[in-house]
């Protein structure tokens, strides 16, 4: 039969493997998605762990209980080879290795957090893409408040007392929104701390927050964080971070011992040097409307990790061009590109992918946010948090998670934010997060 390997247990991957259950019969192909997870990661809802207000595993939706006979494999991508139509894949635990031989290769591997080779970055800034990252966060926070408050008065606990969120786009206005939220809730149990003593940044290197967005999002969101008691730094970008704070463009010296990097993304590693496909200028893979990749009859794109043409003959500098890397896209490029492996399958053509964005939203925390519908109308306020957060309840997969993040909500509303400093995650566990999500910190003590 026909061996089917999809790469990738996100939006993207999970939402291939779910249509082509659905469109192959059991004999017609062997399907089987890789993944170093076991589950998918509901990452618009990240911000939220990080602040204790989402329980982690209530996020995270088991890739096995998505997939009814799709062979999972877990694992990560050791070696992939387009040649010889072959992957192998490493047990994170084990280290055994599974080799998986295929007709139809999907790539769906996603993005990872950019540095921009600026110096001290991997060392001494958090990402925010995995759970491990936002519990990580959520625990720096609260050490950082318990050393603030056996630390007298003084430069070193106004650094311990400063959180700077580096990057104006979605990750970094809702971070920043939401670790208020967490301040306002918890300074309290930090006597003799006040909140007037916890400052709150945001660096953009740009001209404006959500420069993407309409300019209303963004006006809107500026005078939020701002009435809300966040600095904002617009149009200054990061030099240098070291154990001492942030240094600026400018020359401003930022004191602070905790800082959030959420200035952009590229694609996954494992593409970056893979041989017998195109790239685009950041290491993405070039595909076609139908997204096969340019020139390798049986690859195929999606996702973060694919510059999937919106027109015709797009030039890489023009966004507008390409379908953005959103998971409202991801979503919609899973089915479409699975009904094209099936129409190659079975000799018929295969479809350019199409599809008109629902619009775009962001929440800011204290019950506001912003939203963009169809049409270019804009919502701001208290309408556009509660749309935004009807919208992504009713996309959490499975309906034991809708159920679990609406009750973590209606708990929200009662009881103050948890300050246990639960230190779950094992030390491989966390390196291994932050080489994955782009960073390369130094190997952990054997």
């Amino acid at each position: 039969m026909t061996k089917i390997v999809v790469l990738g247990g996100g939006f993207a991957g999970v939402a291939v493997a779910r249509r082509l259950e659905k469109k192959l019969r059991a004999d017609e192909a062997e399907i089987a998605l890789v993944s170093r997870d076991n589950f998918t990661l509901f990452t618009p809802m990240l911000p939220e762990v990080s602040s204790g207000g989402l329980e982690p595993r209530h996020v995270a939706t088991p890739v096995r209980a998505q997939l009814r006979r799709t062979t999972f494999v877990l694992g990560e991508i050791a070696s992939l080879d387009i040649a010889s139509r072959a992957v192998e894949a490493r047990h994170p635990l084990t280290g055994n290795v599974t080799r998986l031989e295929y007709d139809q290769l999907v790539l769906a591997l996603g993005s990872v957090t950019s540095t921009f080779g600026i110096p001290g970055v991997a060392e001494h800034a958090l990402p925010l893409k995995t759970l491990e990252d936002a519990e990580t966060l959520r625990n720096r926070i609260i050490a950082a408040l318990e050393q603030a408050v056996v630390t007298p008065p003084g430069p070193g606990r106004e650094r311990l007392l400063t959180f700077a969120v580096v990057g104006g786009g979605y990750t970094g206005c809702e971070c920043a929104g939401e670790l208020v939220d967490f301040f306002h809730s918890i300074v309290r149990f930090y006597r003799p701390l006040r909140l007037a003593d916890v400052r709150m940044i945001l660096i953009e290197a740009g001209k404006s927050l959500l420069a993407d967005l309409p300019e209303k999002m963004g006006r809107y969101t500026t005078r939020n964080l701002a009435r809300r008691k966040v600095e904002l730094i617009i149009g200054d970008g990061v030099t240098r971070i070291d154990e001492h704070g942030i240094a600026l463009q400018s020359g401003t010296i930022v004191p602070c011992a905790t800082v959030v990097w959420s200035a952009g993304v590229r694609p996954s590693p494992v593409l970056r040097d893979l041989a017998g496909v195109p790239h685009a200028r950041n290491g993405g893979i070039l595909v076609n409307p139908d997204m096969s990749a340019i020139g390798t009859p049986g690859v195929w794109a999606l996702g973060d990790c694919a510059w999937i043409p919106a027109k015709p003959g797009g030039d890489q500098n023009d966004k507008s061009a390409w379908y953005p890397p959103t998971a409202q896209h991801a979503i919609r490029e899973g089915p479409a590109l699975a009904d094209n492996i099936v129409a190659t399958l079975r000799g018929q053509p295969t479809k350019r992918f199409h599809y008109r964005s629902l619009g775009t939203m962001a929440s800011l925390g204290a019950r506001r946010g912003v939203a963009q519908l169809p049409g270019g109308f804009v919502l701001t306020g208290f309408i556009a948090w509660f749309l935004w957060r009807s919208y992504y309840l009713a996309r959490l997969p499975g309906l034991d998670r809708q159920v679990r993040v609406a009750f973590d909500w209606t708990i929200g509303l009662i009881f103050p934010r948890d300050i246990a400093e639960l230190r779950l995650y094992t030390e491989r566990g966390q390196h291994q997060s932050e080489h994955d999500a782009g960073f390369d910190p130094p190997a952990p003590p054997a």
